[in-house]
């Protein structure tokens, strides 16, 4: 079958235009993650990282001509300093593709269930495979390094249990149940989430030239530090362990590796992922405190995302995803 003559759908056309965006800006921090790494295990797999996307922004951008739509600018060389001094550790910059990459294979799955062509549907699975690929090579350095966070362990009941009374769903006095295994989860891939968002809100702060983009890494950086320790007490009050921060892998220099626009890009994008997790953990909530504390957390990121939009319009480093036609105006200009 001739491909090429089947139109793309909009939710593929969509899902095109946002791997192309989101990859590049990972891409200009990995190449500029890679030009500062010293250690050499950790230098190789951010090549495999760069060599991997280039593939793909090729594939991608070939689909998008191909069904006649502009291609996204996304970001390019102009919004990485290539001669900026280490801002980040080589740890720092490891757990950081190791998150990215989290993030790239919920999005790769995403655009694989949205999309109908079998071409397309076969680079997205060749992008997963990649992906996987990738999150194996992070985990197992990260393990050598002694740096990976295990979840918290416990040890459940012998015997299978049901619930037998509705206090299952109470959490809001001492005496509540402890946390079930997937609640354990979901508060521990939050806090992971929260924890990069802080530390990059931190190290992008310190680099930013932009007054008004400044202050607001600075309530992003307030923000994931309010939602970490929230998240912590709930863990803290079972006597389970809580992730360890990044805060430590961040140097002092306050010259910028990034543009303004990419960094706060970076920072809102974060926001928006992490929404999808903080509703995940919320579904997989039945203690009435854990729901609270998730509401609590949505509606803030909701609040920090608004004002976050501002900014990137104003400055015009919000680049428009593309649109479903307009009837009423091409009706009125007829």
């Amino acid at each position: 079958m001739n491909y090429e003559k089947i139109k793309l759908t909009s939710a593929e056309i969509g899902t095109l235009w946002t791997e192309y965006v989101y990859g590049t800006m990972t891409d200009c921090v990995n190449r500029y993650m890679y030009s500062i790494i010293e250690d050499k295990s950790i230098k190789k797999v951010f090549k495999d990282a760069i060599n991997i996307f280039a593939k793909q922004k090729q594939e991608i951008t070939e689909f998008i001509k191909k069904d006649g739509f502009p291609v996204p600018l996304g970001f390019t060389d102009a919004d990485i300093n290539m001669e900026a001094p280490r801002l980040f550790t080589d740890i720092f910059c490891l757990q950081y593709l190791h998150v990215m990459t989290l993030h790239g294979l919920i999005g790769h799955i995403t655009s694989l269930s949205a999309s109908t062509r079998k071409d397309l549907r076969q680079m997205y699975d060749a992008f997963d495979n990649d992906g996987k690929r990738m999150f194996h090579e992070t985990i197992e350095l990260l393990l050598e390094k002694g740096k990976y966070q295990r979840d918290p362990l416990f040890y459940p009941s012998d015997n299978v249990e049901f619930v037998d009374n509705r206090d299952f769903a109470s959490g809001l006095l001492q005496t509540s149940r402890p946390l079930g295994a997937p609640e354990i989860v979901n508060l521990s891939f939050n806090i992971k989430k929260n924890i990069m968002a802080k530390s990059l809100s931190i190290a992008f702060s310190q680099v930013v030239q932009d007054k008004e983009a400044r202050k607001f890494l600075e309530d992003s950086q307030n923000t994931a530090d309010n939602q970490i320790q929230l998240l912590n007490k709930i863990l803290q009050n079972d006597n389970l362990p809580s992730p360890t921060s990044f805060e430590t892998e961040i140097t002092s220099s306050q010259v910028a590796p990034f543009s303004d626009k990419l960094m706060l890009y970076h920072i809102g994008l974060l926001y928006q992922v992490g929404q999808v997790y903080h509703g995940a953990g919320l579904a997989s909530s039945m203690r009435a405190d854990l729901v609270i504390t998730y509401e609590k957390v949505i509606l803030k990121n909701i609040a920090l995302t608004k004002n976050w939009f501002t900014i990137m319009v104003k400055n015009k480093w919000l680049e428009q995803p593309p649109l479903a036609p307009n009837r009423k105006e091409i009706a009125r200009d007829k």
